[in-house]
């Protein structure tokens, strides 16, 4: 089975190529691997970003297609973010990590909802931590070693997410391989098929 998305150039590839392992409230083992220098500082820098998300648009078609996105995706989960500024917000930042890291938002959503239900201080038996399941030693990584800052929002997003565009560039493009890695347990289909299932229900 091969699902591919889209690289991205520049930046992010740079991001991408050295960003190694995952976590879930479904996850195998992870392992901890050398980065080289280039690819730490990079992802040091970007992981420091802490500017909230600013949603920019091309043009006022692009601009109407996020609107409609984000009240869509609001009633959807409704049931799991009852409170409208806590799932705005959520939403917002959910859309901005994912594309600045070239993913679709909806197959961000659907990890999320495999890896956490959408708990925000959700934590994994093996130690992974929020909305995304980050394990808490790429703090020490690429991070100011505060696994505390895994509970924030918008920082779980950013790892979550730059993580599995790593993963993605890893397997050339293979969804099903990258979301194995992302969770610790490639080559089995339970984890991907979980999360692809998912991902149809965040989709317009």
């Amino acid at each position: 089975m091969r699902l591919t998305l889209p690289g991205r150039a520049g930046a992010l590839l740079l991001l991408a190529a050295g960003l190694l392992s995952g976590a879930g409230a479904r996850a195998g083992n992870q392992k901890e691997e050398a980065l080289a220098d280039s690819v730490r500082l990079a992802l040091s820098h970007a992981i420091k970003d802490e500017r909230p998300p600013r949603q920019i648009f091309r043009d006022e078609r692009e601009r109407q297609r996020y609107a409609h996105w984000l009240e869509q995706m609001s009633a959807r989960l409704a049931r799991k973010l009852p409170d409208v500024q806590v799932r705005t917000e959520f939403l917002e930042a959910a859309w901005y990590e994912a594309r600045r890291a070239g993913l679709d938002p909806g197959l961000v959503l659907g990890l999320i909802q495999v890896e956490s239900a959408y708990r925000k201080y959700a934590v994994s038996m093996a130690g992974a931590r929020g909305y995304m399941q980050v394990m808490p030693f790429w703090t020490g990584v690429i991070g100011d070693s505060d696994r505390r800052k895994l509970f924030h929002m918008q920082t779980n997003l950013r790892y979550g997410c730059a993580i599995l565009r790593m993963y993605l560039d890893m397997e050339g493009g293979n969804l099903y391989l990258a979301l194995g890695r992302y969770n610790g347990s490639r080559g089995r289909p339970e984890y991907p098929g979980a999360v692809l299932a998912a991902w149809r229900r965040w989709q317009l």
